[in-house]
């Protein structure tokens, strides 16, 4: 497998989770206190690192069953994202989804989890998608991202 296509996948993967994550985790009334910045950005960083730590891991056990083909095929990448990708993106913004934004950044947070979302949404509509060389459904939300201190999450 390509190391472009890997780290493609695991960028988008990291990142959904983060964003999809973080502006929806409910009613800001529901929570006595948010976090500050540097509490959301250090929590954020840590979901999306063990997000993006079992993506790893998960493509590390698809290349050894792919095994000596040079290049998985299609079919095979698609499976890989269905299982590896974006059940891991998917925890990832459920993780980010259970912090509190900062007050004041609310508006923020919910601009980059709502682009993180919508790209979860078209990848988990067609994952064979993800894995042609057209444009970063991620790639909005992961800059969005790292502008904002979330720099594991768009990795």
């Amino acid at each position: 497998m390509s190391k472009r296509l890997i780290v493609l996948l695991a960028a988008l993967a990291a990142f959904a989770m983060l964003v999809a994550g973080c502006g929806s985790g409910g009613d800001s009334s529901e929570s006595t206190s948010s976090l500050t910045k540097a509490e959301f950005v250090k929590q954020g960083n840590a979901i999306c690192a063990k997000g993006n730590k079992e993506i790893q891991e998960g493509f590390e056990e698809f290349e050894q069953e792919v095994g000596s083909q040079k290049q998985p095929t299609k079919a095979q990448l698609t499976e890989a994202i269905e299982t590896i990708v974006l059940p891991a993106v998917r925890n990832q913004v459920e993780g980010i989804q259970e912090l509190e934004p900062p007050s004041g950044e609310e508006a923020k947070v919910e601009a980059i989890t709502d682009s993180a979302e919508e790209a979860l949404e078209e990848g988990e509509e067609d994952p064979a998608s993800l894995t042609s060389e057209k444009a970063d459904p991620f790639a909005k939300a992961n800059e969005m991202a790292n502008e904002y201190g979330l720099t594991k999450c768009g990795e």
